[in-house]
């Protein structure tokens, strides 16, 4: 095994950083956008659905086709490397076009509400292309910066807290809602500056993935059309059984679209600077801590369990077996899931009391820790399963793979978003409602908790709970039987290490 070639520490933290300018960009979109889509501009609930079903059916297409080029790129950087260095800035100028919209609820004709529904269409669907561009490069030269596999359990397990850290982006809601009073209180002129500003930073991140990496592993010099492709992807099992998994575990995503929120509006009613507290002369009176206590018992639990999963799960892979260790989160996740929703019914409809707000934070804190360990999970696994094709078939489709981890995130953010559409449109929180809510709210002092007889709230647990839940339970019935075993993993890389070497010194001599 002395022959094999791996990453240096520069390039690794050169990834990591790119990794996390990504996902920044990621949550601006994931989160953010949607939040201003449906709390700022006031777009239809189905209107949302429809925008993110058409997004989800070209990403069918696109994802696969995006890999197919990837896996055809012949360049002096490599095969990945071209699309890191060239699209963050196009990808982030597409971001900031997203939010640059008109206002739904105050537009005065249908002409003006139609066209504000195109551009989001647009601009979203835009948006989603270029962001294949580059993150399927992003996570398919993974495989190729290194030939040990502890090194890529590594990296992917890394990779994927950076990605986690990334989730901060999240907070574009709290920061946008921070500057509205600089703005006269125009919540849309300070989500589109915020966009702007956390933009920018996140796509100079993003150029060091594309500056400092390096390719290690040599390239088949085979190539296939898409049609091939597309047999290659489903042929192999091990690949099918993941990619079916992720497909069904799409409602775990209702529980980053919907927190942001839910914590904004149930737990600081519907602004974050409530917590805050002013005597009438305007001066500054301090924290009102039920509002802390229950926002930091969500926000910590969501992403402290995150990461801490992440950061375990590379050493648990190299203990347990990868299929037992993905099924466990699966199974065992559910089930603080599902207590979301109980202690919801129980506590009568409210959990702002500091006890519930705990009880809530663990069950976040246990929630995101299964969903984190398995993303890890998926990411080594998808790479196995490259190794696997390059072992039986002679040909490394580390882009098409990896599309289809692109393809499992945004299918299953569609899939979510689409959900959540749906039952956001049968208890009315939509378009003109939620600009009368917003308006209850901050102009006539109402409360989100009890708004419309709570029934906001209760669609708003009843979405980061059950979907999920169930979502989680069916994710790991096709990887019941996985057939891809670590010990068959690991003779099939040793012989590809053993493979490349003597093809280098044959090709040297």
């Amino acid at each position: 095994m002395g022959n094999v070639r791996t990453y240096t520490k520069k390039e690794l933290r050169g990834y990591l950083v790119g990794m996390f300018g990504q996902n920044l960009i990621y949550n601006i979109v994931a989160t953010g956008l949607y939040f201003y889509f449906q709390n700022v501009i006031c777009l239809p609930a189905m209107a949302l659905g429809w925008i993110m079903a058409i997004a989800r059916v070209w990403d069918a297409v696109n994802d696969p086709m995006m890999g197919t080029i990837v896996d055809k790129t012949r360049t002096k950087w490599g095969k990945c490397r071209p699309y890191l260095i060239i699209f963050p800035a196009i990808i982030g100028v597409i971001t900031i076009l997203t939010f640059i919209n008109g206002n739904y609820a105050a537009a005065d004709s249908t002409t003006q509400k139609v066209l504000i529904v195109a551009w989001a269409a647009v601009s979203y669907i835009a948006w989603g292309m270029a962001f294949t561009v580059c993150d399927i490069p992003l996570w398919g030269i993974t495989s190729l910066m290194t030939e040990d596999e502890n090194d890529r359990s590594k990296i992917l397990g890394l990779a994927r807290i950076a990605a986690g850290v990334g989730g901060i982006g999240v907070l574009i809601v709290q920061v946008a809602q921070g500057l509205a009073g600089v703005f006269g209180g125009d919540m849309q002129k300070a989500f589109i500056v915020t966009a702007v500003i956390f933009t920018v930073i996140a796509s100079v991140f993003f150029e060091f993935a594309g500056i400092f990496t390096r390719e290690k592993v040599e390239k088949s010099e085979k190539r296939y059309t898409l049609k091939e492709n597309f047999k290659i992807m489903f042929r192999n099992k091990p690949f099918r059984q993941i990619l079916i998994s992720g497909i069904l575990r799409s409602p775990i995503q209702l529980l980053m679209i919907v927190a942001m929120t839910l914590v904004t509006y149930y737990y600081a009613n519907g602004n974050i600077m409530n917590i805050l507290v002013y005597n009438e002369d305007g001066s500054f009176a301090g924290i009102d801590f039920k509002i802390l206590i229950g926002l930091g018992s969500v926000a910590l639990g969501l992403f402290v369990g995150q990461f801490v999963s992440m950061g375990i799960t590379p050493v648990l892979i190299k203990k347990i077996e990868k299929k037992k260790l993905y099924n466990f989160y699966s199974f065992v996740g559910a089930v603080p899931f599902v207590l979301i929703y109980v202690f919801f019914k129980i506590a009568g409809g409210d959990l702002t009391s500091t006890g519930w707000s705990v009880a809530v934070g663990i069950c976040m804190l246990l929630a995101s820790a299964s969903f984190g360990g398995i993303n890890v999970l998926q990411s080594v696994m998808i790479a196995d399963c490259v190794d696997y094709e390059e072992y039986t078939n002679h040909v490394r489709t580390d882009g098409v793979f990896f599309s289809g981890q692109s393809f499992i995130t945004k299918l299953s953010a569609g899939i979510a978003t689409i959900v959540s559409s749906v039952v956001y449109e049968i208890v009315g929180y939509s378009g003109a409602n939620v600009d009368a809510m917003n308006t209850a709210i901050y102009e006539q002092g109402a409360s989100f908790i009890t708004y419309n007889d709570g029934k906001y709230a209760a669609a708003m647990f009843f979405l980061i709970s059950i979907p999920p839940a169930i979502g989680m339970i069916l994710s790991a019935l096709p990887t019941l039987k996985y057939a891809l075993t670590d010990s068959q993993h690991k003779k099939i890389l040793d012989e590809l290490v053993s493979m490349r070497a003597s093809e280098n010194n044959g090709e040297e001599a």
